[in-house]
């Protein structure tokens, strides 16, 4: 079956720091874009980055543009987003999703807080 287990989550000082990583399996990993989501407390949940299936595109909210980048390594099976300059605005759960389809990951938190 799908499955997408992130991990990398955790608690960091503004202006720091992190790499989400999200595992997958039970599909065809490299011939699907994926995207991260993540949800704050009390506010819907919002697309924050996208990469095709080859890894040559990708795209990002506003909010991250120039900060967190998303990349895919095909032969690992592995999506990951480096989040750099954090802002206490970041902190949120973080899912990955495969996109246009209805699978999700379990999430993982990510806190900016000093």
């Amino acid at each position: 079956q799908v499955q997408l287990v992130e991990s990398g989550g955790g608690l960091v000082q503004p202006g720091g720091s992190l790499r989400l990583s999200c595992v997958a399996s039970g599909f065809t990993f490299s011939t699907y874009a994926m995207s991260w989501y993540r949800q704050a407390p009390g506010k819907e949940r919002e697309l924050v980055a996208s990469i095709v299936d080859s890894g040559s595109s990708t795209n990002y909210a506003d909010s991250v543009k120039g900060r967190f980048t998303i990349s895919r390594d095909n032969a690992k099976n592995t999506v990951y987003l480096q989040m750099n300059s954090l802002k206490y605005e970041d902190t949120a759960v973080y899912y990955c999703k495969i996109a246009a389809t209805r699978y999700w990951g379990q999430g993982t938190q990510v806190t900016v807080s000093s």
